[in-house]
């Protein structure tokens, strides 16, 4: 029986420790940038089939580390999706960080704050800000967490996806634009990437509000703005996507080419949108996970 409760008691601080979290905050109370003074919401958690996060006011990084003897000195930060109006923090976050930790990557989900007039100034620019802070704090924390400053990537799903791919061809320019906050690979699941003809509006119409100016829209049409300096891409997409069309998927892939950018991007017939690991019922598309390891492990971030 003592073997028994010894053999358990290792199993729970083995658990703990590949999945032990952090939660870091981005920014200092009083200094989160383009914040209103005094304007507050209240955060909201809510499931329904999955976890849904809005309201964000103060943004953070949770960190998902592997135990020590499976670390292979990768990392990478997560940006759920939800049209930049909700956060779909589970399915497209905490289990995609679980998934990763168990390659031996390290994982940071990014709880960034959603845009709203009510108590930010210039809302088009906060998501960016906050994917470049977490970027940077996560190359100040390598040593700390057993990271290589070289091997950190991101990965975004849907309007994640749009934050992602505008972390890998923006993080040079604007507010907070350093070379520390740029990512050394990217891998993109049904990713807005156009704020084109075939966009999600209410991704589009969310993160811009009532600035829609033709310089913006170009500005954040990430097809438009990849260059030869963009990081590796992995990119997903279903072609009976409704939500998000393949298109975006196709354009990036194609901007990625003409720039000498290497791409892999794999189009399946079947799945919809939404869909992160829970890919069970959708033939094979199943097989995406393998195939973003073994792209991985092409670039050396796997043992």
């Amino acid at each position: 029986m003592r073997y028994v409760l010894k053999f358990i008691l290792l199993s729970l601080v083995c658990s703990q420790s590949i999945y032990a979290q952090e939660i870091i905050k981005l920014w200092p109370d009083n200094a989160i940038p383009n914040a209103i003074p005094g304007a507050q919401i209240t955060e909201k958690r809510e499931v329904d089939g999955v976890a849904r996060v809005s309201n964000v006011m103060v943004p953070t990084i949770t960190a998902y580390l592997p135990a020590k003897d499976k670390q292979t000195g990768a990392a990478i930060m997560i940006c759920p999706g939800g049209g930049y109006g909700i956060l779909a923090i589970d399915h497209e976050g905490e289990e995609v960080a679980r998934w990763f930790t168990e390659m031996g990557i390290a994982a940071f989900v990014l709880k960034y704050r959603l845009p709203n007039e009510k108590i930010m100034t210039n809302q088009h620019e906060v998501p960016l800000m906050d994917a470049m802070q977490g970027m940077k704090l996560i190359r100040e924390k390598a040593t700390q967490y057993g990271i290589n400053p070289d091997k950190i990537g991101v990965m975004g799903f849907s309007a994640g996806g749009h934050l992602a791919s505008t972390l890998s061809t923006h993080y040079h320019r604007g507010t907070g634009s350093s070379e520390m906050a740029k990512p050394n690979f990217s891998i993109l699941l049904y990713p807005v990437i156009t704020f084109g003809e075939k966009t999600h509006s209410g991704s589009r119409d969310n993160l811009l509000g009532k600035q829609k100016s033709p310089e913006l829209l170009a500005y954040y049409s990430n097809e438009q703005q990849v260059t030869a300096q963009t990081p590796p891409t992995f990119l997903v997409h279903s072609e009976d996507d409704k939500a998000v069309p393949v298109e975006n998927s196709i354009s990036y892939y194609l901007a990625c080419l003409q720039n000498g950018v290497p791409a892999e991007m794999h189009l399946y017939p079947k799945g919809g949108h939404g869909y992160g690991l829970r890919t069970a019922n959708y033939g094979s598309l199943n097989n995406w996970p393998e195939t973003c390891k073994a792209w991985l492990a092409a670039l050396g971030l796997t043992k």
